[in-house]
Protein backbone atom coordinates (compact mmCIF):
# COMPACT_ATOMS: atom_id res chain seq x y z
CA UNK A 1 0.00 0.00 0.00
CA UNK A 2 1.24 3.75 -1.17
CA UNK A 3 2.98 5.80 1.97
CA UNK A 4 1.06 8.54 1.67
CA UNK A 5 3.94 10.85 3.44
CA UNK A 6 6.77 9.04 1.01
CA UNK A 7 5.00 9.59 -2.23
CA UNK A 8 4.94 13.38 -1.65
CA UNK A 9 7.86 13.70 -0.27
CA UNK A 10 9.61 11.58 -3.48
CA UNK A 11 7.19 13.98 -5.79
CA UNK A 12 8.33 16.95 -4.47
CA UNK A 13 12.19 16.02 -4.77
CA UNK A 14 13.45 17.30 -8.52
CA UNK A 15 17.48 16.93 -9.60
CA UNK A 16 16.98 19.46 -12.87
CA UNK A 17 18.04 18.46 -16.23
CA UNK A 18 20.69 16.84 -17.09
CA UNK A 19 22.26 19.46 -19.75
CA UNK A 20 22.92 23.00 -18.13
CA UNK A 21 21.58 24.59 -21.21
CA UNK A 22 17.87 23.74 -20.30
CA UNK A 23 18.09 24.46 -16.85
CA UNK A 24 18.91 28.22 -17.14
CA UNK A 25 16.39 29.19 -15.06
CA UNK A 26 16.58 26.88 -11.61
CA UNK A 27 20.61 26.56 -12.21
CA UNK A 28 21.62 29.32 -9.57
CA UNK A 29 19.08 27.88 -7.18
CA UNK A 30 21.40 24.64 -6.74
CA UNK A 31 24.61 25.75 -7.99
CA UNK A 32 27.85 25.23 -6.20
CA UNK A 33 30.16 28.11 -6.26
CA UNK A 34 33.12 26.46 -5.72
CA UNK A 35 36.61 27.41 -4.91
CA UNK A 36 37.20 26.07 -9.37
CA UNK A 37 34.21 29.00 -10.14
CA UNK A 38 35.77 31.64 -8.40
CA UNK A 39 38.59 31.35 -10.04
CA UNK A 40 36.59 32.02 -13.76
CA UNK A 41 34.04 34.32 -12.15
CA UNK A 42 37.30 36.84 -10.66
CA UNK A 43 39.23 36.38 -14.44
CA UNK A 44 41.91 34.23 -13.11
CA UNK A 45 40.93 31.76 -15.93
CA UNK A 46 41.00 31.78 -20.00
CA UNK A 47 40.05 28.12 -20.54
CA UNK A 48 38.17 25.38 -18.71
CA UNK A 49 38.38 22.29 -19.79
CA UNK A 50 36.07 19.34 -18.57
CA UNK A 51 34.33 16.11 -19.36
CA UNK A 52 31.54 15.83 -21.27
CA UNK A 53 28.89 16.38 -18.57
CA UNK A 54 31.14 17.73 -16.63
CA UNK A 55 30.26 20.78 -15.15
CA UNK A 56 31.52 23.76 -18.22
CA UNK A 57 28.44 24.62 -19.51
CA UNK A 58 26.87 25.37 -16.03
CA UNK A 59 29.34 27.43 -15.42
CA UNK A 60 29.44 29.04 -18.55
CA UNK A 61 25.33 29.82 -17.82
CA UNK A 62 26.27 31.28 -14.54
CA UNK A 63 28.94 33.23 -16.09
CA UNK A 64 25.88 34.68 -18.50
CA UNK A 65 23.24 34.95 -16.01
CA UNK A 66 25.38 37.58 -13.92
CA UNK A 67 26.21 40.00 -17.04
CA UNK A 68 25.14 42.48 -14.77
CA UNK A 69 26.93 41.66 -11.68
CA UNK A 70 29.73 41.93 -14.50
CA UNK A 71 28.78 45.04 -16.05
CA UNK A 72 29.06 46.81 -12.18
CA UNK A 73 32.61 45.11 -12.12
CA UNK A 74 33.82 46.86 -15.15
CA UNK A 75 33.89 43.25 -17.68
CA UNK A 76 31.18 43.12 -20.44
CA UNK A 77 30.14 39.91 -22.18
CA UNK A 78 29.90 39.41 -25.72
CA UNK A 79 29.13 35.55 -25.97
CA UNK A 80 30.42 34.06 -29.31
CA UNK A 81 27.93 31.16 -29.68
CA UNK A 82 24.16 30.27 -29.41
CA UNK A 83 23.31 29.58 -25.88
CA UNK A 84 21.04 26.53 -27.53
CA UNK A 85 19.58 25.17 -30.39
CA UNK A 86 21.24 25.64 -33.59
CA UNK A 87 25.08 27.03 -33.56
CA UNK A 88 26.21 29.96 -34.91
CA UNK A 89 29.15 28.06 -36.99
CA UNK A 90 26.62 26.01 -39.72
CA UNK A 91 28.03 28.14 -42.15
CA UNK A 92 31.56 27.40 -41.77
CA UNK A 93 30.50 23.67 -41.39
CA UNK A 94 29.80 23.62 -45.17
CA UNK A 95 32.40 25.75 -46.56
CA UNK A 96 35.43 26.12 -44.00
CA UNK A 97 38.15 28.19 -44.85
CA UNK A 98 40.99 26.37 -46.74
CA UNK A 99 44.01 28.15 -44.94
CA UNK A 100 45.08 28.09 -41.38
CA UNK A 101 45.78 31.86 -41.72
CA UNK A 102 42.20 32.26 -43.15
CA UNK A 103 40.72 30.27 -40.24
CA UNK A 104 43.00 32.43 -37.46
CA UNK A 105 41.59 35.60 -39.69
CA UNK A 106 37.80 34.33 -39.17
CA UNK A 107 37.69 33.95 -35.78
CA UNK A 108 40.02 37.69 -35.00
CA UNK A 109 37.31 39.56 -37.36
CA UNK A 110 34.42 37.93 -35.35
CA UNK A 111 35.84 38.73 -32.38
CA UNK A 112 36.03 42.36 -33.61
CA UNK A 113 32.66 42.63 -35.07
CA UNK A 114 31.31 41.30 -31.54
CA UNK A 115 33.66 44.01 -29.50
CA UNK A 116 32.15 46.67 -31.66
CA UNK A 117 28.56 45.49 -30.72
CA UNK A 118 29.47 45.34 -27.34
CA UNK A 119 30.40 48.99 -27.59
CA UNK A 120 27.70 50.21 -29.45
CA UNK A 121 25.23 48.61 -26.89
CA UNK A 122 26.20 50.34 -24.02
CA UNK A 123 27.34 53.72 -26.03
CA UNK A 124 30.53 53.51 -25.04
CA UNK A 125 31.68 56.76 -27.62
CA UNK A 126 35.32 57.38 -28.17
CA UNK A 127 37.65 58.22 -31.20
CA UNK A 128 38.99 54.65 -31.34
CA UNK A 129 35.09 53.73 -30.51
CA UNK A 130 33.91 55.30 -33.59
CA UNK A 131 36.81 54.59 -35.78
CA UNK A 132 36.58 50.91 -35.12
CA UNK A 133 32.82 50.86 -35.71
CA UNK A 134 32.87 52.69 -38.83
CA UNK A 135 36.19 50.78 -39.76
CA UNK A 136 33.69 47.51 -39.93
CA UNK A 137 30.65 49.41 -41.12
CA UNK A 138 32.44 50.46 -44.40
CA UNK A 139 33.61 46.91 -44.85
CA UNK A 140 29.73 45.43 -44.52
CA UNK A 141 30.59 43.69 -41.04
CA UNK A 142 28.74 46.26 -38.70
CA UNK A 143 25.08 45.28 -38.74
CA UNK A 144 24.15 46.54 -35.11
CA UNK A 145 21.12 43.34 -34.18
CA UNK A 146 22.22 40.48 -36.66
CA UNK A 147 21.88 37.02 -35.69
CA UNK A 148 24.95 35.54 -34.29
CA UNK A 149 24.79 33.21 -37.37
CA UNK A 150 24.33 35.96 -39.63
CA UNK A 151 27.40 37.93 -38.40
CA UNK A 152 29.25 34.46 -38.97
CA UNK A 153 28.34 34.38 -42.60
CA UNK A 154 29.37 38.10 -43.17
CA UNK A 155 33.06 37.17 -41.49
CA UNK A 156 33.28 34.35 -43.35
CA UNK A 157 32.28 35.30 -46.77
CA UNK A 158 34.79 39.04 -46.30
CA UNK A 159 37.64 36.25 -45.40
CA UNK A 160 37.30 34.07 -48.04
CA UNK A 161 37.61 37.16 -50.47
CA UNK A 162 40.11 38.01 -49.14
CA UNK A 163 42.13 34.92 -48.85
CA UNK A 164 40.90 33.51 -52.25
CA UNK A 165 42.76 36.06 -54.85
CA UNK A 166 40.70 34.96 -57.71
CA UNK A 167 37.52 35.77 -55.89
CA UNK A 168 38.22 39.48 -55.62
CA UNK A 169 40.51 42.35 -55.36
CA UNK A 170 41.18 42.96 -51.99
CA UNK A 171 44.08 45.91 -52.29
CA UNK A 172 44.13 49.54 -53.36
CA UNK A 173 43.20 50.63 -56.66
CA UNK A 174 45.07 53.97 -58.22
CA UNK A 175 44.36 56.23 -60.77
CA UNK A 176 47.03 55.27 -63.66
CA UNK A 177 47.61 59.61 -64.31
CA UNK A 178 47.74 60.82 -61.02
CA UNK A 179 48.52 57.77 -58.84
CA UNK A 180 45.81 59.08 -56.30
CA UNK A 181 43.55 56.17 -54.99
CA UNK A 182 40.37 55.42 -56.75
CA UNK A 183 38.53 52.84 -55.08
CA UNK A 184 38.94 50.44 -52.25
CA UNK A 185 37.38 46.94 -52.33
CA UNK A 186 38.96 45.56 -49.10
CA UNK A 187 38.93 48.20 -45.82
CA UNK A 188 40.60 45.89 -43.60
CA UNK A 189 43.38 43.85 -44.13
CA UNK A 190 44.80 40.69 -42.33
CA UNK A 191 48.54 41.62 -43.35
CA UNK A 192 50.21 44.52 -42.50
CA UNK A 193 49.09 47.08 -44.88
CA UNK A 194 51.75 49.48 -47.68
CA UNK A 195 51.55 53.07 -46.69
CA UNK A 196 49.84 53.90 -49.70
CA UNK A 197 47.33 51.61 -48.81
CA UNK A 198 46.57 53.20 -45.02
CA UNK A 199 46.13 56.71 -47.43
CA UNK A 200 43.88 54.65 -48.92
CA UNK A 201 41.63 53.80 -45.45
CA UNK A 202 42.61 50.31 -45.43
CA UNK A 203 43.88 49.04 -41.89
CA UNK A 204 44.57 45.82 -40.50
CA UNK A 205 43.15 43.08 -38.24
CA UNK A 206 45.72 44.10 -35.51
CA UNK A 207 45.36 48.10 -35.70
CA UNK A 208 41.33 47.74 -35.32
CA UNK A 209 42.01 44.93 -32.11
CA UNK A 210 44.37 48.05 -30.92
CA UNK A 211 41.62 50.56 -30.98
CA UNK A 212 39.04 48.33 -29.86
CA UNK A 213 41.53 48.06 -26.22
CA UNK A 214 41.91 51.62 -26.35
CA UNK A 215 38.01 52.24 -26.84
CA UNK A 216 37.38 50.04 -23.54
CA UNK A 217 40.78 51.25 -22.08
CA UNK A 218 38.94 55.00 -22.51
CA UNK A 219 35.94 53.59 -21.34
CA UNK A 220 37.61 52.07 -18.53
CA UNK A 221 36.02 48.80 -19.28
CA UNK A 222 36.94 45.40 -20.53
CA UNK A 223 35.08 42.59 -22.56
CA UNK A 224 35.64 39.21 -21.77
CA UNK A 225 34.44 37.22 -25.48
CA UNK A 226 32.92 33.68 -24.42
CA UNK A 227 32.76 30.93 -26.47
CA UNK A 228 31.03 27.75 -24.90
CA UNK A 229 29.40 24.48 -27.00
CA UNK A 230 32.42 24.13 -29.42
CA UNK A 231 31.60 20.60 -29.32
CA UNK A 232 28.81 21.20 -31.29
CA UNK A 233 29.75 24.34 -33.15
CA UNK A 234 31.65 21.80 -35.86
CA UNK A 235 30.32 18.04 -34.62
CA UNK A 236 29.90 16.89 -37.99
CA UNK A 237 33.92 16.70 -39.20
CA UNK A 238 36.81 15.68 -36.73
CA UNK A 239 39.22 16.95 -39.01
CA UNK A 240 37.47 21.02 -39.24
CA UNK A 241 36.85 20.73 -35.35
CA UNK A 242 40.52 20.56 -35.17
CA UNK A 243 42.03 22.84 -37.90
CA UNK A 244 38.61 25.37 -36.45
CA UNK A 245 40.01 25.18 -32.73
CA UNK A 246 43.70 24.78 -33.58
CA UNK A 247 43.10 28.50 -34.93
CA UNK A 248 41.06 29.81 -31.99
CA UNK A 249 44.49 28.96 -29.70
CA UNK A 250 46.10 30.68 -32.54
CA UNK A 251 43.93 33.80 -32.03
CA UNK A 252 43.51 33.10 -28.45
CA UNK A 253 47.66 33.31 -28.29
CA UNK A 254 47.57 36.73 -30.80
CA UNK A 255 44.76 38.80 -28.49
CA UNK A 256 47.06 38.02 -24.98
CA UNK A 257 48.67 40.84 -24.95
CA UNK A 258 46.05 42.90 -25.40
CA UNK A 259 45.17 44.33 -21.74
CA UNK A 260 41.59 44.92 -22.06
CA UNK A 261 39.82 42.09 -23.73
CA UNK A 262 39.81 38.59 -22.65
CA UNK A 263 39.09 35.44 -24.46
CA UNK A 264 37.40 33.10 -22.15
CA UNK A 265 37.01 29.51 -23.91
CA UNK A 266 34.89 26.23 -22.22
CA UNK A 267 36.02 23.53 -24.11
CA UNK A 268 35.17 19.62 -23.29
CA UNK A 269 38.44 18.16 -22.50
CA UNK A 270 38.75 15.08 -24.56
CA UNK A 271 38.80 17.45 -27.53
CA UNK A 272 41.79 19.22 -26.46
CA UNK A 273 43.17 16.02 -26.23
CA UNK A 274 42.31 15.24 -29.60
CA UNK A 275 43.60 18.28 -30.98
CA UNK A 276 46.85 18.08 -29.02
CA UNK A 277 47.96 14.48 -29.78
CA UNK A 278 50.03 15.00 -32.51
CA UNK A 279 51.85 18.05 -30.99
CA UNK A 280 50.48 21.83 -30.67
CA UNK A 281 52.82 24.87 -29.97
CA UNK A 282 50.03 27.04 -28.52
CA UNK A 283 49.67 24.99 -25.76
CA UNK A 284 52.51 26.44 -24.22
CA UNK A 285 50.87 29.71 -24.24
CA UNK A 286 47.73 28.34 -21.94
CA UNK A 287 48.79 28.85 -18.33
CA UNK A 288 45.36 30.38 -17.50
CA UNK A 289 43.44 27.24 -17.90
CA UNK A 290 41.03 25.60 -15.05
CA UNK A 291 40.52 21.80 -15.33
CA UNK A 292 37.10 20.68 -13.79
CA UNK A 293 37.45 17.78 -11.79
CA UNK A 294 35.00 15.64 -9.78
CA UNK A 295 35.31 13.85 -6.56
CA UNK A 296 33.47 11.60 -4.41
CA UNK A 297 32.68 14.44 -2.28
CA UNK A 298 32.13 17.20 -4.92
CA UNK A 299 29.28 14.80 -6.52
CA UNK A 300 28.05 14.36 -3.08
CA UNK A 301 27.53 17.80 -2.54
CA UNK A 302 26.35 18.56 -6.17
CA UNK A 303 23.69 15.80 -5.44
CA UNK A 304 22.70 16.94 -2.26
CA UNK A 305 22.40 20.57 -3.21
CA UNK A 306 19.33 19.59 -5.37
CA UNK A 307 17.79 17.16 -3.02
CA UNK A 308 17.51 19.79 0.07
CA UNK A 309 15.68 22.15 -2.15
CA UNK A 310 13.03 19.93 -1.81
CA UNK A 311 11.05 21.71 1.57
CA UNK A 312 9.08 18.58 1.92
CA UNK A 313 12.01 16.06 1.97
CA UNK A 314 13.99 18.54 4.97
CA UNK A 315 10.77 18.76 7.05
CA UNK A 316 10.08 14.78 6.23
CA UNK A 317 14.17 14.03 7.58
CA UNK A 318 14.21 17.03 9.96
CA UNK A 319 16.96 18.94 8.76
CA UNK A 320 18.35 21.79 7.51
CA UNK A 321 19.06 22.84 3.75
CA UNK A 322 21.92 25.08 4.72
CA UNK A 323 23.09 22.76 7.66
CA UNK A 324 23.68 19.98 5.29
CA UNK A 325 25.29 21.88 2.81
CA UNK A 326 27.65 23.24 5.36
CA UNK A 327 29.12 19.80 6.60
CA UNK A 328 30.41 16.82 4.47
CA UNK A 329 28.98 14.15 6.81
CA UNK A 330 25.58 15.79 6.92
CA UNK A 331 25.48 15.56 3.66
CA UNK A 332 26.22 11.66 3.82
CA UNK A 333 24.12 10.87 6.29
CA UNK A 334 21.26 12.45 4.73
CA UNK A 335 22.11 10.44 1.27
CA UNK A 336 22.48 6.89 3.60
CA UNK A 337 18.80 8.01 4.81
CA UNK A 338 17.35 8.62 1.77
CA UNK A 339 18.90 6.17 -0.10
CA UNK A 340 18.94 2.13 0.54
CA UNK A 341 22.69 1.19 2.23
CA UNK A 342 23.15 -0.63 -1.04
CA UNK A 343 21.48 -1.52 -4.28
CA UNK A 344 23.10 -4.72 -4.27
CA UNK A 345 23.04 -7.03 -0.96
CA UNK A 346 26.11 -9.02 0.08
CA UNK A 347 29.22 -8.28 2.02
CA UNK A 348 31.51 -7.19 -0.72
CA UNK A 349 29.31 -5.69 -2.60
CA UNK A 350 29.59 -1.51 -2.71
CA UNK A 351 27.21 0.91 -0.73
CA UNK A 352 24.75 2.84 -3.00
CA UNK A 353 26.38 5.95 -3.33
CA UNK A 354 29.68 3.66 -4.43
CA UNK A 355 27.10 1.64 -6.77
CA UNK A 356 25.45 4.87 -8.62
CA UNK A 357 29.46 6.05 -9.29
CA UNK A 358 30.41 2.77 -10.44
CA UNK A 359 27.41 2.46 -13.17
CA UNK A 360 27.94 6.31 -14.23
CA UNK A 361 31.95 6.28 -14.83
CA UNK A 362 33.20 5.72 -18.28
CA UNK A 363 36.90 4.08 -19.80
CA UNK A 364 39.00 6.94 -18.62
CA UNK A 365 37.47 6.49 -15.08
CA UNK A 366 36.03 9.88 -15.13
CA UNK A 367 32.58 10.29 -13.25
CA UNK A 368 30.84 13.59 -14.48
CA UNK A 369 27.63 15.00 -13.12
CA UNK A 370 25.49 14.46 -16.20
CA UNK A 371 24.91 11.07 -15.53
CA UNK A 372 25.06 10.48 -12.20
CA UNK A 373 22.02 13.09 -12.23
CA UNK A 374 20.35 11.57 -14.97
CA UNK A 375 20.23 8.25 -13.15
CA UNK A 376 19.12 9.20 -9.81
CA UNK A 377 16.24 11.78 -11.54
CA UNK A 378 15.32 8.32 -13.76
CA UNK A 379 15.10 6.64 -10.14
CA UNK A 380 13.07 9.32 -9.36
CA UNK A 381 10.59 8.59 -11.36
CA UNK A 382 10.34 4.76 -11.24
CA UNK A 383 10.00 5.46 -7.37
CA UNK A 384 7.20 7.37 -8.23
CA UNK A 385 5.90 4.88 -10.07
CA UNK A 386 6.43 1.67 -7.82
CA UNK A 387 4.40 3.85 -5.32
CA UNK A 388 1.46 4.21 -7.10
CA UNK A 389 1.08 0.96 -8.25
CA UNK A 390 1.45 -0.68 -4.79
CA UNK A 391 5.07 -1.98 -4.82
CA UNK A 392 6.04 -2.04 -1.59
CA UNK A 393 7.46 0.29 1.12
CA UNK A 394 11.44 0.72 0.70
CA UNK A 395 10.94 -0.06 4.49
CA UNK A 396 12.26 2.30 7.57
CA UNK A 397 13.18 5.96 6.45
CA UNK A 398 14.01 5.55 3.32
CA UNK A 399 12.26 6.86 0.52
CA UNK A 400 14.17 5.15 -2.60
CA UNK A 401 13.56 1.69 -2.84
CA UNK A 402 17.04 -0.28 -4.30
CA UNK A 403 14.83 -1.86 -7.38
CA UNK A 404 14.18 1.73 -8.62
CA UNK A 405 18.06 2.14 -8.76
CA UNK A 406 18.55 -0.80 -10.64
CA UNK A 407 15.42 0.26 -13.18
CA UNK A 408 17.03 3.51 -13.76
CA UNK A 409 19.89 2.62 -15.34
CA UNK A 410 19.05 0.89 -18.42
CA UNK A 411 17.80 4.54 -19.61
CA UNK A 412 20.84 6.53 -18.68
CA UNK A 413 22.89 3.56 -20.79
CA UNK A 414 20.66 4.07 -23.89
CA UNK A 415 20.55 7.48 -23.31
CA UNK A 416 25.06 7.80 -23.31
CA UNK A 417 25.49 4.99 -26.28
CA UNK A 418 23.21 6.49 -28.57
CA UNK A 419 23.08 10.55 -28.12
CA UNK A 420 26.88 10.32 -26.89
CA UNK A 421 28.81 7.96 -29.04
CA UNK A 422 26.32 6.93 -31.73
CA UNK A 423 25.68 10.77 -32.39
CA UNK A 424 29.05 11.88 -31.56
CA UNK A 425 31.62 9.07 -33.01
CA UNK A 426 29.23 7.65 -36.12
CA UNK A 427 32.29 5.74 -37.73
CA UNK A 428 32.11 3.63 -34.52
CA UNK A 429 29.03 2.75 -34.91
CA UNK A 430 29.11 -0.53 -36.36
CA UNK A 431 31.84 -2.11 -34.10
CA UNK A 432 29.91 -1.07 -31.16
CA UNK A 433 26.74 -2.71 -32.27
CA UNK A 434 29.02 -5.96 -33.54
CA UNK A 435 29.50 -5.90 -29.95
CA UNK A 436 26.28 -6.61 -28.65
CA UNK A 437 25.47 -9.46 -26.69
CA UNK A 438 29.01 -10.09 -26.57
CA UNK A 439 31.29 -10.41 -23.03
CA UNK A 440 32.43 -7.09 -21.09
CA UNK A 441 36.30 -7.81 -21.42
CA UNK A 442 37.76 -8.48 -24.74
CA UNK A 443 41.65 -8.38 -26.34
CA UNK A 444 42.68 -7.90 -29.63
CA UNK A 445 42.39 -11.51 -31.00
CA UNK A 446 38.44 -11.34 -29.47
CA UNK A 447 37.67 -7.97 -30.96
CA UNK A 448 39.67 -9.22 -34.44
CA UNK A 449 37.43 -11.99 -34.58
CA UNK A 450 33.80 -9.97 -33.51
CA UNK A 451 34.66 -6.97 -35.53
CA UNK A 452 36.11 -9.54 -38.88
CA UNK A 453 39.22 -7.85 -39.20
CA UNK A 454 43.21 -8.11 -39.09
CA UNK A 455 44.53 -7.81 -35.75
CA UNK A 456 46.73 -4.42 -36.13
CA UNK A 457 42.87 -2.58 -37.32
CA UNK A 458 41.44 -4.13 -34.06
CA UNK A 459 44.34 -2.29 -31.89
CA UNK A 460 43.57 0.75 -33.98
CA UNK A 461 39.74 0.89 -33.26
CA UNK A 462 40.05 -0.23 -29.59
CA UNK A 463 42.67 1.94 -28.55
CA UNK A 464 40.08 4.89 -30.77
CA UNK A 465 37.31 3.42 -28.27
CA UNK A 466 39.67 3.99 -25.29
CA UNK A 467 40.20 7.70 -26.63
CA UNK A 468 36.24 7.84 -25.96
CA UNK A 469 35.83 6.17 -23.01
CA UNK A 470 33.96 3.45 -24.31
CA UNK A 471 36.81 1.14 -23.47
CA UNK A 472 39.32 1.07 -20.06
CA UNK A 473 42.66 -0.13 -21.07
CA UNK A 474 43.78 -2.66 -18.81
CA UNK A 475 47.37 -5.64 -18.14
CA UNK A 476 50.04 -4.49 -19.70
CA UNK A 477 51.16 -1.93 -22.64
CA UNK A 478 52.42 -4.51 -25.20
CA UNK A 479 49.19 -7.10 -24.51
CA UNK A 480 46.89 -4.84 -23.25
CA UNK A 481 42.98 -6.18 -22.75
CA UNK A 482 39.94 -3.91 -22.78
CA UNK A 483 36.97 -3.98 -20.22
CA UNK A 484 33.34 -2.21 -20.87
CA UNK A 485 32.23 0.07 -17.57
CA UNK A 486 28.83 -0.53 -16.64
CA UNK A 487 27.63 2.61 -17.72
CA UNK A 488 27.65 1.56 -21.21
CA UNK A 489 26.36 -3.03 -20.95
CA UNK A 490 22.56 -2.49 -20.66
CA UNK A 491 22.17 -0.18 -23.94
CA UNK A 492 24.79 -3.25 -25.78
CA UNK A 493 23.21 -6.15 -23.81
CA UNK A 494 26.84 -7.08 -22.87
CA UNK A 495 27.31 -10.22 -20.85
CA UNK A 496 29.34 -9.71 -17.75
CA UNK A 497 32.58 -11.87 -18.18
CA UNK A 498 35.90 -12.42 -20.32
CA UNK A 499 36.04 -13.18 -23.61
CA UNK A 500 37.41 -16.75 -24.82
CA UNK A 501 41.10 -16.79 -24.86
CA UNK A 502 41.42 -13.72 -22.07
CA UNK A 503 41.93 -13.81 -18.74
CA UNK A 504 38.65 -13.58 -16.22
CA UNK A 505 38.72 -9.83 -14.52
CA UNK A 506 38.61 -10.14 -10.59
CA UNK A 507 35.73 -10.48 -9.21
CA UNK A 508 36.43 -6.85 -7.13
CA UNK A 509 36.72 -5.50 -10.62
CA UNK A 510 33.30 -6.49 -11.91
CA UNK A 511 31.39 -5.63 -8.97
Amino acid sequence: MMTPDKYSVVRDVSFGQRVAEEERADLASYFVETEQWRRVWSGDVDVVFAPKGGGKSAIYSMLVSRESQLFDRGVLLAPGENPTGNTAFAEVESAPPTSEAAFVGLWKLYFLVLIAEVLHAYDLRSQASTQLIDQLHDAGLFTGTAAKRSKVRLVMDYVKKYFNPQSAETTLALDPATGSPVAVTAKISFDEPSAEERRGGIRSVDDLFELADSALQDADYEVWLVLDRLDVAFADSRELEENALRALFRAYRDLQPLARIRLKIFLRSDIWRSITAGGFREASHITRELNLEWTEATLLQLVLQRIVRSTALCDFYGVSATGVLADVREQRNLFERVYPAQVEAGSRKPKTLDWCLARTRDGSGTNAPRELIHLLSTARDRQLRRYEIGEPDPGEETIFDRQALKDALPEVSEVRVTKTLYAEYPALRNYLERLEGQKTHHNDTSLAGAWSIDFEEARRVADRLVEVGFFERRGERQRPTYWVPFMYRSALRLVQGSAEGVAPATAVEDE
